[in-house]
């Protein structure tokens, strides 16, 4: 954060017993990080507090991983990555309308299901062919995030929060292994999409919440492009052991 003269003062809105942490220095902002190596290091400013201790780091696949990495760095926690995919249309891979994560938690958008006219069939295919993407990775990255995480206080986190569907499907999954504490730490993200998402865990932290119209994720950063599972691949790798448990 010194890079930009920020320190590690936030704010905190309450959203009924929950809150969102920003910092208000970079509300409605754009173009804040260089790129997401930086917004982690943001991040681990404002999650300071939790250095050292018995706290896991899981980055999502892939965007997640290299802002996660910096936090697990910065604050000497264990970094592990989170599966989770988009159930993506026939025709449009990139439009999602669910999502599958680790633990095969499934969530669908049954309204946009519904408006697509998508038959049961397709969305079935849909799923099985996702699962198999997720459990493929599983195995690539000898991810056990579920094994790992049962009373422990877990940092889950991505690279923004758009419309926050998957991010919600990898809350309920990491939810599911009963972590002592769930915080979410995203770098930029939607007002509204941040409410909701700040209502489902103990605290949701974004740097950069911007209330504008035409969000997108990649408006927060100065440098933007595809993070690949290769990259992501070797991020965790070195975040390794030798013998491949994360430190």
């Amino acid at each position: 954060m010194s890079a930009r003269g920020w320190n590690a003062t936030h704010i905190e809105v309450e959203t009924g017993k929950h809150a969102i942490v920003e910092l208000p220095e970079l509300r409605n902002r754009v173009k804040v990080f260089r790129d997401r190596e930086h917004a982690g290091e943001v991040l681990a400013g404002m999650l300071a507090e939790y250095r050292g201790t018995d706290t896991r780091v899981l980055g999502i696949l892939a965007g997640g991983v290299p802002v996660a990495a910096a936090i697990s760095r910065a604050l000497d926690l264990p970094l592990d990555v989170a599966v989770v995919s988009k159930i993506t249309l026939p025709w449009n891979s990139e439009m999602g309308y669910g999502a599958v994560a680790f633990d095969g938690t499934v969530q669908l958008n049954d309204a946009l299901i519904q408006n697509l006219g998508l038959a049961h069939r397709d969305v079935e295919t849909g799923i099985a062919r996702t699962r198999e993407k997720v459990n493929s990775r599983l195995r690539r990255f000898r991810a056990e995030p579920a094994a790992a995480l049962a009373g422990h206080a877990v940092i889950l986190v991505d690279d923004g929060l758009a419309s926050g569907f998957t991010l919600l499907t990898a809350i309920a999954a990491v939810q599911h292994a009963q972590p002592a504490r769930l915080w979410v730490a995203v770098p930029t993200g939607h007002g509204d999409s941040a409410q909701r998402i700040a209502a489902e865990v103990d605290a949701l932290y974004c740097a950069n919440v911007r209330t504008t119209h035409g969000f997108a994720v990649a408006d927060a950063y100065e440098r933007w492009s595809d993070v690949s599972e290769d990259d992501a691949f070797e991020l965790l790798r070195a975040a390794r052991r030798p013998d491949g448990t994360a430190h």
